[in-house]
């Protein structure tokens, strides 16, 4: 069967929903990639020229240098070319056991191929939940008898995919959703996988628990708080206007009507994770988060980085370069990215 497989040079990226324009300009920003340097089947972006580049700091996305934009990376990717379902089914199953499909066209003719694939679950998980540290291929159908894929990938979420259900009742805001994904990554060996040079085997932490101390900086209207209260922690929350109702009656959530950022760690106290979802120039979350560690008074971090027009890549990479710290672009995220520290 090797006979109908072609091997690809390069890497193919596979943006986030409606993320594309934003790959391809990271693509020509970042890395100089210009149009003349790839080929586009639909959200899929195939680099032949590209070199894999190392990078300073491993997380779930490898030791390389990798587009921000790109949910999943295809690193060893071929084309194949099969007859029928059932020969297209036996060629990935025999290179690996878990494969996950994205689909642009033919879908019905994919979604035959998936149901003779080996199982994987492909529902909305319900939080917390953990992500396995195992490795799940990709698979595209480019035409009825073409697949473009690759076992090997940079993410260990199918497609790099990661969908929770949700609550439409209970949470004053949606992105709760945001911090839920952030926390299933950050304490997943599946879904972080920070290393250290100390260090260099993934590890994870656990959930922020009951009991545990955690800062909501800029918490309104309380979406954040609302997701750590369900985790069973003590919230201290900071911002200018009120939480929603519920959260201020809440005897385990403390508020206090103030700006986040002038207040010290000194004034607050220490705590076992400190959040901040707050639109702010990257600049100035960078400042503050140097206070909070140098400080001593915070373990594990978690922060958006919300984009203010152009990106500035070497302010991104001062996050990056803290020690046991990533940033990843969320599913949840939107212009944005989220900045974890865990150890």
């Amino acid at each position: 069967m090797s006979d109908i497989i072609t091997k690809l040079p390069g890497v193919v990226f596979l943006a986030f929903p409606q993320m594309k324009a934003r790959l391809l300009r990271e693509l020509e920003t970042r890395f100089s990639v210009t149009a003349a340097d790839f080929t586009e089947y639909e959200d899929l972006i195939y680099c032949p020229n590209w070199e894999l580049q190392l990078g300073s700091t491993k997380t779930s996305y490898g030791s390389y240098s990798l587009p921000y934009w790109s949910r999943t990376t295809l690193l060893e990717p071929f084309t194949a070319h099969f007859e029928s379902i059932g020969e297209a089914a036996r060629l990935l199953k025999n290179i690996q056991r878990s494969w996950a499909p994205y689909q642009f066209t033919q879908f019905r003719r994919a979604a035959l191929i998936q149901e003779k694939l080996p199982y994987i679950n492909l529902k909305p998980k319900t939080f917390p939940c953990s992500i396995p540290a195992s490795a799940i291929g990709m698979y595209t159908l480019l035409d009825k008898n073409t697949l473009i894929a690759s076992a090997k990938t940079t993410s260990f979420l199918p497609a790099g995919a990661l969908e929770l259900k949700e609550d439409h009742e209970n949470p004053p805001s949606r992105a709760y959703l945001k911090i839920e994904e952030a926390l299933i990554r950050a304490c997943s060996l599946g879904g972080g996988c920070f290393t250290d040079s100390e260090n260099p085997q993934p590890y994870c932490v656990p959930f922020p628990s009951k009991g545990q101390r955690c800062l909501d900086a800029g918490g309104c209207p309380g979406g954040w708080t609302w997701a750590l209260r369900q985790l069973g922690c003590d919230v201290v929350a900071v911002d200018r206007s009120e939480l929603a109702p519920s959260l201020m009656k809440d005897e385990h959530v403390t508020f206090l009507k103030h700006d986040a950022f002038t207040l010290t760690p000194d004034e607050l106290g220490s705590f076992d994770w400190v959040f901040s979802d707050i639109i702010c120039y990257p600049e100035k979350l960078l400042k503050w988060i140097h206070m909070w560690l140098e400080s001593g008074k915070v373990k594990n971090m978690i922060c958006t980085i919300k984009m203010q027009g152009e990106i500035n890549w070497e302010t991104i990479a001062h996050f990056k370069e803290i020690r046991h710290s990533a940033v990843i672009h969320l599913n949840y995220n939107k212009h944005e990215f989220t900045w974890i520290h865990t150890k």
